[in-house]
Protein backbone atom coordinates (compact mmCIF):
# COMPACT_ATOMS: atom_id res chain seq x y z
CA UNK A 1 0.00 0.00 0.00
CA UNK A 2 1.44 3.32 -1.12
CA UNK A 3 2.30 6.06 1.61
CA UNK A 4 -0.50 8.62 2.66
CA UNK A 5 1.65 11.32 1.39
CA UNK A 6 2.16 9.10 -2.04
CA UNK A 7 -1.43 8.66 -2.15
CA UNK A 8 -2.16 12.27 -1.90
CA UNK A 9 -0.25 12.64 -5.11
CA UNK A 10 -1.44 10.40 -7.01
CA UNK A 11 -5.03 11.98 -6.86
CA UNK A 12 -3.19 15.74 -7.36
CA UNK A 13 -1.76 13.99 -10.26
CA UNK A 14 -5.15 13.56 -12.03
CA UNK A 15 -5.05 17.61 -12.30
CA UNK A 16 -2.54 17.30 -15.11
CA UNK A 17 -4.23 16.24 -18.66
CA UNK A 18 -1.15 14.10 -19.11
CA UNK A 19 -1.44 12.02 -15.92
CA UNK A 20 -5.16 11.84 -15.72
CA UNK A 21 -6.17 8.44 -17.25
CA UNK A 22 -3.49 6.57 -14.71
CA UNK A 23 -4.15 8.22 -12.00
CA UNK A 24 -7.90 7.23 -12.11
CA UNK A 25 -7.14 3.67 -12.17
CA UNK A 26 -4.78 4.30 -9.12
CA UNK A 27 -7.18 6.04 -7.46
CA UNK A 28 -10.17 3.60 -8.52
CA UNK A 29 -7.75 0.82 -7.20
CA UNK A 30 -6.54 2.35 -3.62
CA UNK A 31 -10.34 2.98 -3.55
CA UNK A 32 -10.83 -1.03 -3.50
CA UNK A 33 -8.11 -1.50 -1.45
CA UNK A 34 -8.26 0.76 1.20
CA UNK A 35 -5.85 3.58 0.03
CA UNK A 36 -7.89 7.22 -0.25
CA UNK A 37 -6.55 10.04 -1.05
CA UNK A 38 -7.43 12.31 1.60
CA UNK A 39 -4.95 14.27 3.95
CA UNK A 40 -5.68 13.19 6.89
CA UNK A 41 -8.61 10.81 8.81
CA UNK A 42 -10.03 7.45 7.19
CA UNK A 43 -7.77 6.67 3.79
CA UNK A 44 -10.52 5.15 2.15
CA UNK A 45 -12.76 7.47 0.33
CA UNK A 46 -15.57 5.64 0.33
CA UNK A 47 -15.64 4.14 3.59
CA UNK A 48 -18.39 4.89 5.68
CA UNK A 49 -17.35 7.58 8.48
CA UNK A 50 -18.13 10.75 9.78
CA UNK A 51 -15.57 13.89 9.92
CA UNK A 52 -13.88 13.80 13.31
CA UNK A 53 -12.38 16.09 15.29
CA UNK A 54 -14.15 18.99 13.96
CA UNK A 55 -12.31 18.44 10.42
CA UNK A 56 -14.06 19.65 7.43
CA UNK A 57 -13.56 17.10 4.79
CA UNK A 58 -13.89 18.57 1.35
CA UNK A 59 -14.73 16.16 -1.64
CA UNK A 60 -14.83 16.02 -4.74
CA UNK A 61 -15.75 14.20 -8.59
CA UNK A 62 -13.63 11.91 -10.78
CA UNK A 63 -12.72 14.87 -12.98
CA UNK A 64 -10.26 17.73 -13.37
CA UNK A 65 -12.41 20.65 -12.77
CA UNK A 66 -13.89 19.18 -9.66
CA UNK A 67 -10.86 18.63 -8.21
CA UNK A 68 -9.49 22.11 -8.67
CA UNK A 69 -13.31 23.52 -6.94
CA UNK A 70 -12.50 21.53 -4.24
CA UNK A 71 -9.20 22.73 -3.77
CA UNK A 72 -10.38 26.01 -3.72
CA UNK A 73 -13.04 25.19 -1.15
CA UNK A 74 -10.59 23.96 1.04
CA UNK A 75 -7.62 26.04 0.77
CA UNK A 76 -10.58 29.06 1.48
CA UNK A 77 -11.87 27.07 4.66
CA UNK A 78 -8.16 26.62 5.61
CA UNK A 79 -7.47 30.29 5.71
CA UNK A 80 -10.34 30.59 7.97
CA UNK A 81 -8.51 28.47 10.28
CA UNK A 82 -10.57 25.49 9.90
CA UNK A 83 -9.04 21.99 9.46
CA UNK A 84 -9.67 20.36 6.49
CA UNK A 85 -8.56 17.12 4.85
CA UNK A 86 -9.54 16.09 1.03
CA UNK A 87 -11.39 12.94 -0.35
CA UNK A 88 -10.35 13.83 -3.70
CA UNK A 89 -11.23 11.89 -7.12
CA UNK A 90 -13.86 9.55 -5.76
CA UNK A 91 -16.46 8.70 -8.47
CA UNK A 92 -19.89 10.36 -9.73
CA UNK A 93 -22.25 11.96 -7.98
CA UNK A 94 -24.08 8.58 -8.10
CA UNK A 95 -21.58 7.54 -5.20
CA UNK A 96 -20.54 10.92 -3.94
CA UNK A 97 -24.10 12.03 -3.18
CA UNK A 98 -24.12 8.84 -0.45
CA UNK A 99 -21.24 9.82 0.81
CA UNK A 100 -22.17 13.55 1.67
CA UNK A 101 -25.46 12.47 3.28
CA UNK A 102 -24.20 10.51 5.15
CA UNK A 103 -21.26 13.01 6.57
CA UNK A 104 -18.17 11.32 5.27
CA UNK A 105 -18.16 14.38 2.78
CA UNK A 106 -18.46 17.88 4.36
CA UNK A 107 -18.47 19.93 1.55
CA UNK A 108 -18.08 19.42 -2.30
CA UNK A 109 -18.72 21.22 -5.60
CA UNK A 110 -22.30 20.07 -7.49
CA UNK A 111 -23.77 21.52 -10.76
CA UNK A 112 -27.39 22.93 -9.45
CA UNK A 113 -28.87 21.07 -12.88
CA UNK A 114 -27.53 17.73 -12.59
CA UNK A 115 -28.15 17.45 -9.22
CA UNK A 116 -31.62 18.60 -9.14
CA UNK A 117 -31.53 15.65 -12.42
CA UNK A 118 -29.93 12.96 -10.28
CA UNK A 119 -32.54 13.77 -7.06
CA UNK A 120 -35.73 14.49 -9.73
CA UNK A 121 -35.18 13.47 -13.61
CA UNK A 122 -38.84 14.84 -14.35
CA UNK A 123 -37.91 18.60 -12.71
CA UNK A 124 -38.24 21.22 -15.17
CA UNK A 125 -36.76 24.37 -13.87
CA UNK A 126 -36.96 27.62 -15.67
CA UNK A 127 -34.81 29.81 -13.76
CA UNK A 128 -31.89 29.36 -11.63
CA UNK A 129 -33.52 30.29 -8.66
CA UNK A 130 -36.28 27.36 -9.68
CA UNK A 131 -33.20 24.51 -9.75
CA UNK A 132 -32.01 25.65 -6.35
CA UNK A 133 -35.48 25.66 -4.76
CA UNK A 134 -36.39 22.56 -6.33
CA UNK A 135 -33.01 21.24 -5.14
CA UNK A 136 -34.03 21.91 -2.11
CA UNK A 137 -36.98 20.28 -1.93
CA UNK A 138 -35.46 17.22 -2.41
CA UNK A 139 -32.11 17.32 -0.33
CA UNK A 140 -32.16 15.10 1.95
CA UNK A 141 -32.40 16.99 5.77
CA UNK A 142 -28.96 17.09 6.97
CA UNK A 143 -27.98 18.70 3.66
CA UNK A 144 -27.63 22.20 2.75
CA UNK A 145 -27.11 24.10 -0.79
CA UNK A 146 -25.03 26.96 -0.53
CA UNK A 147 -25.26 30.23 -2.74
CA UNK A 148 -24.87 29.28 -6.60
CA UNK A 149 -22.02 30.67 -8.78
CA UNK A 150 -22.58 32.64 -11.84
CA UNK A 151 -19.49 30.20 -13.54
CA UNK A 152 -21.97 27.50 -15.31
CA UNK A 153 -20.08 24.15 -16.78
CA UNK A 154 -22.72 22.16 -18.38
CA UNK A 155 -22.83 18.75 -20.08
CA UNK A 156 -22.87 19.43 -23.90
CA UNK A 157 -22.75 17.07 -27.41
CA UNK A 158 -19.80 17.75 -29.26
CA UNK A 159 -18.40 16.16 -32.56
CA UNK A 160 -15.01 16.14 -33.99
CA UNK A 161 -13.78 18.32 -37.24
CA UNK A 162 -13.96 15.59 -39.79
CA UNK A 163 -17.90 14.67 -38.85
CA UNK A 164 -18.66 18.20 -38.67
CA UNK A 165 -17.31 18.69 -42.03
CA UNK A 166 -19.59 15.58 -43.60
CA UNK A 167 -22.54 16.44 -42.06
CA UNK A 168 -22.32 19.96 -42.58
CA UNK A 169 -22.69 21.14 -39.22
CA UNK A 170 -21.67 24.09 -37.43
CA UNK A 171 -21.54 26.21 -34.44
CA UNK A 172 -24.81 27.15 -34.91
CA UNK A 173 -26.36 22.95 -35.76
CA UNK A 174 -28.07 21.92 -32.97
CA UNK A 175 -28.41 18.63 -31.02
CA UNK A 176 -31.62 17.78 -33.29
CA UNK A 177 -29.57 17.87 -36.50
CA UNK A 178 -27.82 14.94 -35.55
CA UNK A 179 -31.56 12.63 -35.60
CA UNK A 180 -30.82 11.81 -39.51
CA UNK A 181 -27.46 10.81 -38.73
CA UNK A 182 -26.81 9.51 -35.34
CA UNK A 183 -27.48 5.62 -36.11
CA UNK A 184 -24.13 5.88 -37.97
CA UNK A 185 -21.87 7.67 -35.30
CA UNK A 186 -20.68 6.61 -31.55
CA UNK A 187 -20.81 8.67 -29.09
CA UNK A 188 -18.97 8.43 -25.86
CA UNK A 189 -18.49 9.76 -22.43
CA UNK A 190 -18.48 8.90 -18.75
CA UNK A 191 -20.51 5.29 -18.05
CA UNK A 192 -22.89 7.13 -15.98
CA UNK A 193 -24.03 9.33 -19.44
CA UNK A 194 -25.50 5.95 -21.11
CA UNK A 195 -27.67 5.65 -17.78
CA UNK A 196 -28.66 9.37 -17.31
CA UNK A 197 -31.31 11.36 -18.25
CA UNK A 198 -28.74 14.01 -19.16
CA UNK A 199 -27.35 11.40 -21.03
CA UNK A 200 -28.47 8.97 -23.50
CA UNK A 201 -31.89 8.64 -22.15
CA UNK A 202 -32.54 12.48 -22.88
CA UNK A 203 -31.15 12.63 -25.82
CA UNK A 204 -33.24 10.05 -27.12
CA UNK A 205 -36.61 11.03 -25.20
CA UNK A 206 -36.11 14.80 -26.27
CA UNK A 207 -34.38 14.69 -29.38
CA UNK A 208 -34.82 11.25 -30.70
CA UNK A 209 -31.54 10.05 -30.91
CA UNK A 210 -30.35 7.14 -31.35
CA UNK A 211 -27.01 6.46 -32.04
CA UNK A 212 -24.58 3.05 -33.43
CA UNK A 213 -23.46 2.56 -29.82
CA UNK A 214 -21.86 3.72 -26.90
CA UNK A 215 -18.13 3.88 -25.68
CA UNK A 216 -17.72 4.06 -21.87
CA UNK A 217 -14.47 5.98 -21.52
CA UNK A 218 -14.20 9.01 -18.87
CA UNK A 219 -16.00 12.13 -17.56
CA UNK A 220 -14.92 14.66 -19.99
CA UNK A 221 -11.12 13.83 -19.89
CA UNK A 222 -8.27 12.50 -21.61
CA UNK A 223 -9.53 9.46 -22.81
CA UNK A 224 -12.99 10.99 -24.49
CA UNK A 225 -10.82 13.82 -25.67
CA UNK A 226 -8.39 11.10 -27.58
CA UNK A 227 -11.22 9.08 -28.45
CA UNK A 228 -12.80 12.34 -30.03
CA UNK A 229 -10.19 13.42 -31.39
CA UNK A 230 -8.71 10.25 -33.07
CA UNK A 231 -12.62 9.57 -34.46
CA UNK A 232 -12.59 6.52 -32.44
CA UNK A 233 -16.02 8.44 -31.56
CA UNK A 234 -18.00 10.03 -33.60
CA UNK A 235 -19.73 12.48 -30.65
CA UNK A 236 -18.97 13.01 -27.10
CA UNK A 237 -19.97 14.16 -23.84
CA UNK A 238 -17.81 16.91 -22.96
CA UNK A 239 -18.10 19.93 -20.13
CA UNK A 240 -18.40 23.35 -22.28
CA UNK A 241 -15.80 25.08 -20.03
CA UNK A 242 -13.08 22.16 -21.26
CA UNK A 243 -10.55 24.37 -23.12
CA UNK A 244 -9.52 21.46 -25.33
CA UNK A 245 -13.08 22.39 -27.23
CA UNK A 246 -11.36 24.87 -28.88
CA UNK A 247 -7.54 23.58 -28.95
CA UNK A 248 -9.22 20.46 -31.33
CA UNK A 249 -12.26 22.42 -33.16
CA UNK A 250 -14.75 20.33 -31.61
CA UNK A 251 -18.30 21.84 -32.46
CA UNK A 252 -20.68 22.11 -29.34
CA UNK A 253 -23.96 21.35 -30.83
CA UNK A 254 -26.88 24.00 -29.60
CA UNK A 255 -29.59 22.35 -26.81
CA UNK A 256 -32.61 24.41 -27.77
CA UNK A 257 -34.60 21.67 -25.39
CA UNK A 258 -32.50 22.89 -22.39
CA UNK A 259 -31.73 18.89 -21.98
CA UNK A 260 -28.63 19.81 -19.81
CA UNK A 261 -30.54 22.85 -18.05
CA UNK A 262 -29.28 25.06 -15.50
CA UNK A 263 -25.41 23.93 -14.43
CA UNK A 264 -24.23 26.70 -11.85
CA UNK A 265 -21.29 25.72 -9.57
CA UNK A 266 -22.47 25.41 -6.09
CA UNK A 267 -21.36 24.41 -2.64
CA UNK A 268 -23.46 21.36 -1.43
CA UNK A 269 -22.74 20.65 2.19
CA UNK A 270 -23.51 18.90 5.24
CA UNK A 271 -25.27 20.64 7.66
CA UNK A 272 -23.91 19.55 11.12
CA UNK A 273 -20.30 19.27 9.92
CA UNK A 274 -19.63 23.27 8.26
CA UNK A 275 -19.32 25.71 10.42
CA UNK A 276 -20.75 29.17 10.12
CA UNK A 277 -17.65 30.63 8.71
CA UNK A 278 -17.23 27.90 6.53
CA UNK A 279 -20.62 28.92 4.92
CA UNK A 280 -19.73 32.56 4.50
CA UNK A 281 -16.26 31.83 2.71
CA UNK A 282 -17.52 29.22 0.67
CA UNK A 283 -20.76 31.96 -0.21
CA UNK A 284 -18.13 34.07 -0.80
CA UNK A 285 -16.24 32.13 -3.52
CA UNK A 286 -19.77 32.13 -5.28
CA UNK A 287 -19.96 35.55 -5.77
CA UNK A 288 -16.92 35.96 -6.94
CA UNK A 289 -16.41 32.54 -9.80
CA UNK A 290 -18.12 33.21 -12.60
CA UNK A 291 -17.53 31.41 -16.23
CA UNK A 292 -14.82 33.11 -17.97
CA UNK A 293 -12.75 33.01 -14.81
CA UNK A 294 -13.89 28.89 -14.34
CA UNK A 295 -12.60 28.20 -18.18
CA UNK A 296 -9.05 30.38 -17.38
CA UNK A 297 -8.71 27.93 -14.53
CA UNK A 298 -9.20 25.47 -16.05
CA UNK A 299 -6.98 26.38 -18.96
CA UNK A 300 -3.93 26.37 -16.18
CA UNK A 301 -4.58 23.38 -15.20
CA UNK A 302 -5.75 21.04 -18.36
CA UNK A 303 -3.77 22.88 -21.10
CA UNK A 304 -0.32 25.27 -19.10
CA UNK A 305 -0.15 21.49 -16.99
CA UNK A 306 -0.07 23.43 -13.83
CA UNK A 307 -0.63 22.01 -10.27
CA UNK A 308 -4.49 22.63 -9.40
CA UNK A 309 -3.40 23.27 -6.03
CA UNK A 310 -1.54 25.84 -6.93
CA UNK A 311 -4.27 27.22 -9.41
CA UNK A 312 -6.71 27.44 -6.56
CA UNK A 313 -4.18 29.19 -3.99
CA UNK A 314 -3.34 31.93 -6.54
CA UNK A 315 -6.86 32.61 -7.75
CA UNK A 316 -7.99 32.60 -3.82
CA UNK A 317 -5.38 35.37 -3.21
CA UNK A 318 -6.14 37.37 -6.46
CA UNK A 319 -9.88 37.46 -5.45
CA UNK A 320 -8.83 38.49 -1.86
CA UNK A 321 -10.01 34.97 -0.19
CA UNK A 322 -7.33 33.99 1.45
Amino acid sequence: MPSLDDQVTFARSTRTSATYAVSLLVAATAALTGCGSSDSGSDDPLQDDAAAGGTVVVGSNNFPESILLADIYGEALKSKGIKVSYKLNIGSRETTYGLIKNGTITVMPEYNGALLSYLNADAVPTSVEDTNKSITAELDSKLTLLEPSKAEDKDAVAINEATAKKYSLTSESTIADLADVASELVIGGSPEFQTRQQGLLGLKSEYGLEFKSFKALDAGGPLTVAALKGNNIQAADLFTTDPTIAANKFVVLKDPKNLFSFQNVTPLAYKSDLPAEGVSVLNEISAKLDTETLIGLNSEVQADNKDPLDVAKTWLSSAGLS
